[in-house]
């Protein structure tokens, strides 16, 4: 059985997100989304808790049926092991992104040969699509209808 980790903060996650995730589970046996715990990424905290964004990715992804949701705050190579994972799997939007993730494959293979780190080229509709981007439309009031799942666009229209 083959296991991928689709790694993010996810916060939240976007239709591009859960494009990545399915496109995923038709490579693989079965796929972990591992919810990285971080405190802060671009100068702001999360928009969402950990456990807030576990349950909003359960939700978006329960038509799935090889998708386990799990959050984590340890080095993504240790997180994998922990999951038994065999790939990590990454999404690209843009060069900005290949170079980043790049980077970041390149440090978890050498801190663990056995893992590789595959990329999905984001669907053309999603590629200029990210979290902080809909964070921003959505405190500013403005609509994410098709930016998220259904269940976050509630969440956000709720206050979140």
């Amino acid at each position: 059985m083959t296991t991928a980790i689709v790694p993010g903060t996810f916060d939240p996650i976007t239709s591009g997100h859960l494009d990545i995730i399915q496109r995923a589970t038709h490579l693989f046996d079965e796929v972990v989304v591992g919810v990285a715990a971080s405190k802060q990424k671009h100068g702001t905290g999360p928009l969402f808790s950990p456990r807030q964004r576990v349950e909003l990715i359960q939700q978006a992804t329960a038509h799935l049926s090889h998708v386990r949701v799990v959050s984590f705050d340890i080095l993504l190579i240790d997180f994998v092991k922990a999951q038994k994972g065999d790939v990590i799997v990454k999404g690209l939007r843009a060069m900005t992104d290949f170079e980043h993730e790049f980077q970041m494959a390149a440090l978890n293979g050498r801190m663990n040969s056995d893992v590789e780190t595959l990329f999905i080229m984001a669907a053309p509709e999603f590629m200029y699509l990210s979290s902080s981007a809909v964070k921003e439309i959505a405190v500013l009031g403005g609509p994410v209808t098709g930016l998220v799942p259904p269940c976050v666009e509630e969440a956000l229209r709720n206050g979140f």
